[in-house]
């Protein structure tokens, strides 16, 4: 028994590791461990059984958890990433999925205050209108995820936030299937997020995001507004940065602490005013008021594509923290705006 004790110590010792295939009896541990902490920290038992039936670690889930855009590692451009993703029928489609889907869609940004054409885009970026909602099982995503050790914390807490819908009775355990990363449904909540910001848009006392639309769209603004999105503010436009442009005046002179890749391509935040008096002309849209603060976003770097953004950029930001991810929304939006009016 001593001898087992020692073997098993040994194992909660060895960190996991990313190129870990098959780590056995390893997450077998981390797993009883988590289920231990995690009726400490309330949740039931019962929940607990019905959640994590058949959760197995998934090697596929960690080699794509390092292949994210905005990754410090990968050669990437705006220019590249924005061809791939408003290309195909993402503008079409969206234009045409707009007129079956007004009511619903013009409920959920009245409600709300938010754009019509974010929530379309936000809807047509995350899963094409619906039609890619992610074949992975999701608590067995969040526990490989966990137990990768990489974002620990983080899908730990959305690990929970899974049990807790599930033993709830908020959504069955067949249903919870969503992207490798954890999201579910058709906005590609996280657990938490669904939790904290769902909403019910068809008046039918319950959140489906797998095969709601008016749920989906009344959730993706319900997020919007949670996360301070301004009615009326358009969220920026490209701009072409004047010939010898000194950057230096223009770096924040606060890091930031999270998100560090993405925001470190933010300059500090002006007023649109000081941004014309520089000589930065728009491309493709309108200056705000005057006093409405702007940050130029340089997405790879200076000498590349620039954006002058406000602070809703920021909000789409708050749903995944890439600028060419909020860059591809704000984009499709602008393009699907005419037909949502």
């Amino acid at each position: 028994m001593r001898f087992l004790a020692i073997a098993l110590a040994l194992i909660l010792a060895v960190p996991a590791h990313a190129d870990e295939t098959d780590p056995g009896l390893a997450f077998t541990i981390w797993l009883n461990n988590y289920r231990t902490g995690a009726e400490s920290r309330g949740l039931k038992r019962e929940w607990l059984d019905a959640a994590l039936a058949g959760v197995r670690y998934v090697p596929r889930v960690v080699q794509l958890d390092r292949g994210q855009p905005d990754d410090p590692t990968r050669q990437s451009r705006i220019g590249d990433y924005l061809a791939r993703q408003l290309g195909g029928d993402r503008i079409s489609g969206g234009i045409a999925r707009v007129p079956g889907n007004r009511a619903s869609l013009l409920a959920a940004a009245t409600r709300h205050r938010v754009a019509p054409e974010i929530i379309m885009a936000i809807w047509g970026m995350e899963t094409s209108y619906g039609r890619v909602t992610g074949g992975f099982d999701l608590p067995s995503a969040l526990a490989t995820l966990a137990y990768d050790g990489r974002r620990a914390s983080l899908f730990t807490a959305e690990l929970d936030a899974a049990v807790r819908i599930v033993g709830e009775g908020r959504a069955s355990r067949e249903q919870m299937r969503g992207s490798w990363a954890g999201a579910l449904g058709q906005p590609q909540f996280l657990p938490s997020n669904y939790l904290k910001h769902g909403a019910d848009g068809d008046g039918d006392g319950r959140i489906d995001l797998w095969a709601s639309v008016p749920d989906t769209f009344m959730s993706i603004a319900r997020y919007f507004a949670d996360a301070g999105w301004v009615e009326g503010l358009n969220w920026g436009f490209a701009v072409g940065v004047p010939p010898g442009f000194d950057h230096a005046p223009i770096v924040n002179p606060r890091p930031p602490e999270q998100c560090t890749k993405p925001l470190s391509r933010h300059s500090y935040a002006y007023p649109a005013a000081r941004w014309r008096d520089w000589g930065f002309r728009p491309l493709n849209g309108v200056w705000p008021a005057d006093t409405e603060a702007m940050a130029l976003v340089e997405p790879d770097g200076p000498g590349g594509d620039a954006y002058l953004t406000t602070a809703n950029y920021r909000v789409i930001m708050e749903y995944n923290c890439s600028n060419y991810y909020a860059l591809s929304v704000a984009l499709l939006g602008n393009a699907l705006a005419p037909a949502t009016r």
